[in-house]
C-alpha cells in the first residue's frame, strides 16, 4: 500500500468507519439529496401519495424530515448531551402551514448543513450510534436519513435517486452495523438464520445471522441461508425497504428476505 493510500485509510478510518466516506463527503450528500428533495416535493405537490411510505403524503414527508433536520441540528448547536424529551423533541415537530411547508423544510435543511459545516471536529453532544466522534455520527446519520426519504419523494414522481456505490454501500453498513446492533430489535428468528449481502459494484459485503434474541453481522460474504448479489444503491434500498429484488441476484431460502421485510423496522 503506497503512503497516499495508506493516508486516505486512515482518514477514512477516523471519519467514516472504513466505508470510504468521509464527514464532508457526507455533508456534500446531504446538501444535494435536501435540495433535491424539495424540488421534487415543489413539483409533485404536498397532496400527492408516496407510494414507498402508504399512508403518507408529500406533506407527511416534508414535516416528518424537516423536523428531525431540526431536531438533529439542535443538537450540533447547542452541545445536548442527553436525548431530548417527548415533550421537546415535539417542538421540532409543530404544524407548518401547507404554503409553507416547503420553505419551511428547506430552512431547516439548511440549518442543518451550516450547522454540520461549522461543527468543531472535537464537540461533544449526544449520539445513538457507534461513531468515531458525535460529528461523524450526525452527518452520516442525516445523510442517509435524507437519501432514503429522498426515494421516497421520487417514488412520488417515479423517478429514483442516484448515488455512488460508496455511499450506498456506507449506509447498509449504517444499517446493518449501526441499527442492527443494537439490543432492542424485533428483527428475530428461531431457529437462526443467516443473510449474505454483496455489493457488486463496491468491495463491500456483509453477513448477518439473525438468532432468537440478537444479531451478529460479520464483513464479507460468508454461506448463508440467503445471499442477495447486486449494485450498492439497489441493496440499499432493498434492505430500507424501498424497492423489490429486480435487478438483484438472489440465492437461497427467501423466506429469509420475508422475514426482513416484515421485522427489519427503524
Amino acid at each position: 500500500m503506497g503512503v497516499r493510500s495508506l493516508v486516505d485509510r486512515i482518514l477514512s478510518v477516523a471519519d467514516g468507519m472504513l466505508t470510504g466516506m468521509r464527514i464532508a463527503d457526507h455533508i456534500a450528500v446531504l446538501d444535494r439529496d435536501g435540495r433535491r428533495l424539495a424540488d421534487v416535493a415543489e413539483r409533485a405537490g404536498i397532496d400527492a401519495d408516496v407510494p414507498t411510505c402508504p399512508g403518507w403524503q408529500v406533506r407527511d414527508l416534508l414535516s416528518h424530515l424537516g423536523g428531525v433536520h431540526r431536531w438533529s441540528a439542535s443538537y450540533l448547536s447547542t452541545g445536548n448531551a442527553r436525548p431530548f424529551t417527548d415533550e421537546e423533541g415535539a417542538a421540532f415537530f409543530a404544524p407548518v402551514p401547507d404554503d409553507e411547508l416547503v420553505g419551511w423544510f428547506r430552512d431547516g435543511h439548511r440549518a442543518l448543513v451550516d450547522a454540520l459545516a461549522a461543527a468543531d471536529e472535537a464537540m461533544i453532544c449526544w449520539t445513538f450510534l457507534p461513531a468515531p466522534s458525535p460529528l461523524a455520527f450526525w452527518a452520516r446519520r442525516q445523510a442517509h436519513e435524507t437519501a432514503i426519504h429522498l426515494a421516497d419523494a421520487e417514488s412520488v414522481i417515479t423517478g429514483v435517486p442516484e448515488w455512488a456505490p460508496t455511499f450506498a454501500a456506507d449506509g447498509i453498513d449504517e444499517l446493518l452495523n449501526g441499527f442492527f446492533s443494537r439490543s432492542r430489535s424485533g428483527l428475530v428468528a428461531d431457529p437462526t438464520v443467516s443473510m449474505a449481502v454483496a455489493a457488486t459494484d463496491a468491495d463491500a459485503a456483509w453477513t448477518m445471522n439473525i438468532g432468537p434474541d440478537s444479531r451478529r453481522v460479520v464483513a464479507g460474504a460468508s454461506p448463508a441461508d440467503l445471499t442477495v448479489a447486486g449494485p450498492a444503491a439497489h441493496l440499499y434500498l432493498l434492505l430500507w425497504n424501498r424497492r423489490g429484488t429486480e435487478g438483484l441476484d438472489v440465492q437461497g431460502d427467501r423466506t429469509v428476505l420475508e422475514l426482513w421485510r416484515e421485522r427489519a423496522r427503524i
